[in-house]
């Protein structure tokens, strides 16, 4: 380690321009690899480092914080924590920081492309001209369902949920039903017309469910086949929150039955394994994990995660610390 700087260990391939931006205050070792580090090797270019910049796939646990006794801080690009031991990196006195704010809209403009992509069968419609099986029109072909006027379900009022919930009721007139564990203040319910529901009642009313709460033990396969029952056969479910809220097999056996008429999906369990049953479906658009994928954002993203770094180790405040 240098006399003068900290040694940090960048875990994925990110912006070059970013990472000079992080030698001006610390001695760097960075992976040119996009593929996530094994425990074992994460530990091992741990070892004498002060800061870890992460993303949403290492690991941090207590058996690596023993292991790795000179971190202080973990500096996370995503929003999402559930891979960090917060309470383990606490007991540590290692710092903590994730990536909120900076990919709400660019995620919410995706969250919104794919429900609209699912509605109204574009990646269907897609791969039907591509194959060759467009012949000649008639008034059914590839029939869709509107957003306009329709009905917005959302699950999970946060950040994002609530800007889904502006495109849909200021762009589209939709109506916007959503459930949260706790009630929105009135003030920001009322510029949407949004009303909160129980999950039963948002699941039987809405025409299209977009899911957006974040992951945890709680919440895994939330929406499962006695919830997938509930929806409207000519409803559509939309997914950029976490795999496994969903059950995918579940969901897959609901699109082939067509107890569902359409999915969008930009996340799985076990990822990046995808669930042949939804493989199999012409009814599912299927993204691999890009809703923040502008480059503004993931950007954005990293420059956060840098300047959270950088306050660590230097003494200064983390913009969005997490403990």
């Amino acid at each position: 380690m240098s006399q003068n700087k900290p040694a940090v260990f960048v875990a994925r391939r990110i912006f070059a321009d970013i990472v000079e931006r992080l030698r001006e205050h610390a001695e760097v070792e960075e992976t040119d690899s996009d593929e996530p580090l094994p425990p074992e090797q994460l530990i091992r270019r741990l070892q004498g480092k002060a800061g870890l910049f992460a993303t949403g796939t290492e690991r941090i646990d207590a058996a690596l914080l023993d292991a790795c006794p000179q971190l202080r801080a973990v500096c996370l690009m995503t929003v999402g924590y559930n891979n960090v031991d917060l309470a383990a990196c606490t007991a540590r006195g290692v710092r903590v920081s994730n990536a909120p704010d900076v990919l709400t809209e660019t995620t919410a403009d995706f969250g919104f492309a794919l429900m609209m992509a699912a509605a109204r069968r574009i990646s269907e419609s897609e791969r039907y001209l591509r194959e060759g099986q467009w012949k000649q029109w008639h008034v059914d072909l590839l029939v869709g369902a509107d957003l306009h006027g329709s009905t917005l379900g959302v699950l999970g009022m946060g950040r994002i949920g609530q800007a889904i919930a502006r495109r849909g009721a200021l762009g589209f007139g939709m109506s916007v039903l959503y459930h949260n564990r706790s009630r929105l203040a009135p003030e920001v319910e009322q510029p949407l017309g949004a009303c909160w529901v129980s999950k039963e009642d948002l699941l039987r009313q809405s025409d299209h469910l977009v899911i957006v709460l974040p992951y945890s033990p709680e919440a895994h396969h939330l929406i499962g086949a006695a919830e997938l029952a509930l929806m409207k056969p000519a409803a559509t479910l939309t997914n950029v929150a976490r795999g496994g809220i969903v059950d995918d097999a579940a969901l897959a056996e609901a699109l082939q039955a067509g107890r569902l008429a359409a999915a969008g999906l930009d996340v799985f369990e076990g990822e990046p394994a995808v669930h042949p049953g939804l493989l199999a479906c012409r009814n599912v658009v299927l993204t691999p994990h890009i809703a923040s994928a502008s480059i503004p954002t993931r950007r954005a993203m990293c420059d956060l995660a840098v300047d959270n770094l950088i306050a660590a180790l230097t003494g200064g405040t983390m913009k969005t610390a997490l403990n």
